[in-house]
């Protein structure tokens, strides 16, 4: 009767770890008092291990809010669905709140807060962190990298720009610099930058991103762009999903 008990007392201890949190998971950030909700997304083979690549994607005006998640719905978040192998990372998705945008410092603040919050807890790789964003968050890629030059390693920014289009007041913030172009190039530097734009977009005109490509061009930059002709504002669906993308940005370290 007593056997059990003994082979019991006998037999070590056998412990198991939890299971690691992958996929596309909450979290909050409070910057100044105020909290902000986000989603970070973990690659299925996350391993504590190793340092990872880390890529800030700032979503368009359509995304914003406060509950969390909308900005996951568009953009690299729907490559991370479709191709999950392509994107071996951790992706930050913070979300601008309503009737704001992401060049306005308090903004930009949670945007990078939350990038340093992942970054610590997903064993982030600062050499191998990277912008990119589309729309709204292409203007916002544009401007985070001059506020932050040095803290990427590569910017893609998407239907984006630097001087907001007419019709724009109260959602972006107006650019009044003689030269806004060169302006931008100078304090982005040289950074390895890759724009995508619709040659049809009715929103950003295409002349947006040709003019920032021309400027940091100019001023010796590392700059690629894919215009696609006949493609309106959309242009993130066929930016996200092109294989070539997320083999050069995860290539790009910082020097």
């Amino acid at each position: 009767m007593r056997l059990p008990l003994l082979l019991a007392i006998s037999m070590p201890l056998v412990t198991f770890a939890a299971p690691r949190e992958t996929g596309f998971l909450n979290r909050t950030v409070t910057v100044e008092g105020t909290t902000y909700k986000y989603v970070v997304y973990v690659p299925a083979n996350f391993s504590p291990d190793k340092k990872w690549p880390i890529v800030l994607f700032l979503h368009g005006a359509g995304e914003r809010g406060e509950e969390g998640s909308l900005q996951t719905d568009t953009g690299i978040g729907t490559a991370l669905r479709r191709y999950p192998e392509r994107y071996p990372a951790v992706v930050v998705m913070p979300q601008c709140r309503p009737n704001l945008n992401w060049n306005l410092p308090a903004m930009q603040a949670q945007a990078l807060a939350a990038l340093e919050q992942s970054s610590t807890e997903f064993n982030g790789d600062p050499d191998r962190t990277y912008l990119t964003g589309l729309s709204l968050g292409g203007y916002g890629t544009w401007g985070l990298a001059q506020a932050k030059p040095g803290k990427f390693a590569a910017i893609v920014p998407v239907c984006g720009g630097v001087v907001p289009p007419p019709g724009s007041q109260g959602i972006l913030p107006q650019n009044t610099e003689e030269d806004p172009y060169n302006a931008a190039a100078k304090r982005i530097g040289k950074v390895p930058t890759w724009i995508f734009h619709g040659e049809a977009d009715p929103v950003v005109p295409v002349t947006e991103s040709q003019k920032m490509q021309a400027a940091m061009k100019a001023l010796g930059g590392d700059v690629h762009f894919s215009e696609y002709h006949g493609v309106g504002h959309n242009s993130w669906d066929k930016a996200y999903a092109d294989p070539d993308l997320p083999r050069w940005m995860f290539s790009q370290k910082l020097k």
